[in-house]
């Protein structure tokens, strides 16, 4: 191999292109066993983000399971969540599938060799007004029971119903059985073994998941919830995933502690009395759940032998065999630091999707007692040499008043090239969204495309994030755009101040919640040279009113109740100080996104305009919330890295030029 080449940082030559990030991989999100056959879900960019679900055969023959142009995504909560379930014995020996269509929203019924899907909810009186999520079985297996959405006259409810396989849907709403409510928001139905009683998670606004849930059970009578009764949970406790031990005890995840621990809940052979005292299992200053940002998440699974399969940790996490009767945890030898919570039985063990800083998320099987490893499904479908590939350092940062912030380095890496002597390489500090997720020392193409051509990426894990505990997520309350900025900018300055960035050549980037730290940041600091916000939020007050339900309230705890924080909103707002920004700016936005409206970008860009400030909009016809096409995907990284390369001062090869404007 000849000697690496000095080039500046930015400038070196990559063999990871935009299309690759875009075209070479998928999302790979929930995952199922039926019987010996493992099913698992695909958002493909390269079909125009459609989401299918693939089938792998007992004999290990791997096919789609659902056609184009069928779609099984769902619009509940906007962010959606688990959209297909397959079904054992639909259309003979062979299972069936389940799903929700993207394209009307209503629950589908495909036959085994049938290539039609049959719908099984009538059709609303608007495309899209009734939407289905997180469908699970019936004890008897004739019906479906899943979480439906209604949204008619400006108003959203939502009930936990249940739908009949064996018939197809009629005009008659009463085909579809509501079975419970009561709740502005339903998740996780779970039904007991015996099929005598249900139980469910419940909340309301203002509360997010992550804030205040309650744990719900309830005989049925009739195949309807009575006598529903609090079990666990409260406004300032998060409860999560109740799982059926037996006829008589529930698992469930609480963070009653401080952190998300697993708990046992006695109920007893009848639902009267004072409510059941939960035990803890295994009491750790650790995770073991995620927040609920997508119905139908789930952390453990309830094993054949009593014993549960569990991921837990802080920052990162393993996969663990926890014996309830014992309080013992016993960790898996697996090469995995990163799982996301779709954990979920199979013959023999668990599926899940894992990954960690030398692996991407990948579809795997794991045998439980030999720790026996099979990898399915890569989300990645070819790796780029993994000498491109950045090697990410978890790090723990000083922060401001003393706190510290957590983050995850990942430095400019290419065998072919090197820096010049005395020359620092720029770093772009990337801002998950939520703001209450996190992020992970991951393979993942969207970083290596950076650091390949020599820009460092550091990923802040800002306080509010999850994955450390209740008090670490507490420290954005009333403080969203304030602590999230402060620590940015303190795991930036950290790595000028040790010399591993250049302080002359920084830039934050952002999606969402991400885009609005991204934006609060060029108007509250001068830290930055550069902002780059994907469908960012930029004022509060019509944000307020134009977001989806799910999050309609969300500014209550981020920022404070309306209308006795409006001044607040005002002040806090990123497009009211405007004036303050010193940096060119990229805004990058979905038409169709219902999340953040692209007026919250649009406002901003025009505020620039008045002012004169270098900048960019591009707006992608038909993306929502998270860009799933491919040619979006590839045109947003070309414009994101020649914007970086006209701000910092490099020339990158075989990148078209994005314009910029000052009007």
């Amino acid at each position: 191999m000849p000697d690496p080449q000095p080039l500046p940082f930015g400038s070196w030559p990559s063999p990871i292109t935009a299309a690759d990030v875009a075209e070479s991989g998928v999302s790979l999100s929930f995952v199922a066993a039926c019987g010996e056959e493992i099913w698992w879900g695909e958002t493909r960019p390269a079909e125009n983000g459609r989401a299918t679900v693939v089938r792998r055969r007992a004999d290990g023959t791997v096919s789609d399971a659902l056609p184009a142009p069928w779609h099984a995504r769902t619009r509940v909560h906007e962010y959606g969540g688990r959209a297909w379930l397959p079904v054992p014995g639909l259309g003979g020996d062979e299972p069936g599938l389940v799903f929700c269509h993207w394209d009307d929203q209503r629950l589908y019924v495909l036959e085994a060799g049938s290539s039609h899907p049959r719908a099984l909810t009538p059709e609303p009186d608007e495309p899209g007004a009734l939407r289905y999520a997180d469908p699970v079985l019936s004890a008897d297996g004739r019906e479906v029971l899943c979480i439906r959405e209604a949204h008619h006259d400006g108003r959203v409810t939502r009930r936990i119903v249940a739908v009949p396989l064996d018939g197809t849907a009629s005009e008659d709403a009463t085909w579809v059985r509501e079975v419970a409510g009561g709740s502005d928001f339903l998740a996780h139905p779970r039904i007991s073994p015996d099929g005598r009683r249900i139980a469910w998670v419940a909340w309301d606004h203002p509360r997010m998941p992550w804030d205040g849930t309650e744990i719900r059970v309830s005989d049925l009578q009739g195949g309807v919830a009575s006598a529903v009764r609090t079990v666990m949970g409260g406004r300032e406790e998060s409860v999560l995933q109740p799982e059926w031990a037996d006829d008589q005890t529930l698992y469930a995840v609480s963070d009653r502690s401080g952190w998300w621990n697993l708990y046992r809940v006695p109920l007893g052979k009848d639902l009267d009395g004072e409510a059941p005292q939960a035990e803890p299992l295994c009491p750790r200053e650790e995770e073991f759940a995620f927040p609920m940002w997508l119905l139908g998440f789930t952390s453990y699974a309830v094993l054949a032998d009593g014993r549960l399969a569990v991921l837990h940790g802080t920052g990162t996490y393993q996969l663990g065999i926890l014996d309830p009767s014992s309080g013992k945890l016993t960790d898996l030898d697996l090469p995995f630091s990163v799982w996301t919570p779709v954990l979920t039985l199979a013959e023999n063990g668990v599926l899940a999707v894992a990954g960690s800083a030398t692996e991407p998320l990948t579809v795997v099987r794991v045998d439980l007692e030999t720790s026996g490893l099979e990898r399915l499904r890569p989300a990645l479908d070819k790796i780029p040499d993994r000498d491109y590939l950045p090697e990410p350092r978890s790090e723990t940062l000083p922060g401001p008043d003393g706190r510290v912030v957590h983050a995850h380095v990942f430095a400019p890496r290419n065998p072919d090239a090197q820096a010049p002597d005395g020359e620092d390489p720029p770093y772009v500090v990337f801002v998950h969204g939520g703001p209450t997720a996190q992020s992970f020392p991951l393979v993942s193409l969207d970083i290596a495309y950076f650091t390949s051509r020599g820009i460092g990426v550091v990923d802040v894990d800002y306080g509010g994030s999850s994955g450390y505990g209740r008090a670490y997520r507490a420290l954005l309350e009333r403080q969203w755009g304030i602590v999230d900025v402060e620590d940015c900018i303190a795991a930036a300055r950290a790595l000028v101040e040790r010399g591993d960035a250049d302080g002359a050549r920084i830039a934050i980037r952002g999606g969402s919640a991400g885009g609005w730290t991204t934006l609060a940041a060029l108007t509250r600091s001068d830290f930055f040279s550069a902002g780059v916000s994907y469908y960012g939020v930029a004022e509060l007050l019509r944000f307020a009113q134009d977001t989806h339900d799910f999050e309609s309230h969300y500014l209550d705890t981020l920022i404070g109740p309306l209308p006795e924080a409006h001044d607040v909103y005002v002040e806090r707002a990123p497009l009211s100080h405007v004036d303050d920004v010193s940096c060119p700016v990229l805004l990058l936005q979905g038409s169709d996104d219902p999340v953040v409206p692209p007026s919250q970008s649009l406002m901003f860009r025009d505020a620039l305009a008045r002012k004169g400030i270098q900048h960019a909009y591009i707006e992608f016809e038909g993306e929502q919330h998270g860009f799933r096409k491919a040619a979006s995907i590839i045109a947003a990284h070309e414009a994101e890295l020649s914007f970086y390369a006209q701000v910092f001062g490099f020339d990158p090869p075989g990148v078209p030029r994005l314009e910029l404007s000052a009007h």
